[in-house]
C-alpha cells in the first residue's frame, strides 16, 4: 500500500525494484522499531508486582527491583527469537498452544527455543538467580 501512495514519487526513467526495496526496508525497519518498543513496554508491564498482593516490606521490594533488574537487563540482552518466546511464554503467561499460535510457529519449535532460551538465559544471570529459572 506505502509503494501504491507513493506511485507518485517514482522517477520515470529509474529502475522500480530499487525504489520498492528501499520502501520496504524503511517500512520493516520502522515496524521493527515500533516492536521493540511494544515488547520493552510489555516486559516492564509485565514486570511490575501485583498490587492486589499484600504490601511487602521494603526489603522485600528493594530485592525484587534488583531482581527485575536483572532479570530485564539479562532478556534484553538476548537474541530476539529468544525473547519472543520468553516474553510470550513467562511475562504474558501463555501456553505453548497459545505461543505457538501468536508467534505462527509450529508447537515443537516453541518448546525447543523455550528451552534454549532458558538455557542460555541460565547462564548469564549470576548464580543466586538461576534456580529462579524455571528448568
Amino acid at each position: 500500500m506505502k509503494a501504491y501512495r507513493a506511485l507518485g514519487t517514482f522517477r520515470a526513467g529509474n529502475a522500480f525494484r530499487p525504489w520498492l526495496l528501499r520502501i520496504v526496508a524503511n517500512e520493516t525497519r520502522n515496524l521493527h522499531r515500533a516492536w521493540r518498543r511494544r515488547t520493552s513496554l510489555e516486559l516492564r508491564a509485565a514486570i511490575q508486582p501485583d498490587e492486589t498482593d499484600q504490601t511487602p516490606s521494603p526489603e522485600q521490594v528493594a530485592v525484587a527491583a534488583d531482581t527485575n533488574a536483572v532479570l530485564l537487563a539479562a532478556i534484553n540482552a538476548m537474541p530476539e527469537r529468544d525473547r519472543l518466546v520468553l516474553t510470550c511464554r513467562y511475562f504474558l503467561d501463555l501456553s505453548e498452544a497459545e505461543t505457538a499460535q501468536v508467534l505462527d510457529w509450529p508447537r515443537g519449535s516453541v518448546k525447543s527455543r523455550l528451552s534454549r532460551a532458558l538455557a542460555k538465559l541460565r547462564r548469564t544471570l549470576p548464580s543466586q538467580l538461576t534456580e529462579e529459572v524455571a528448568p
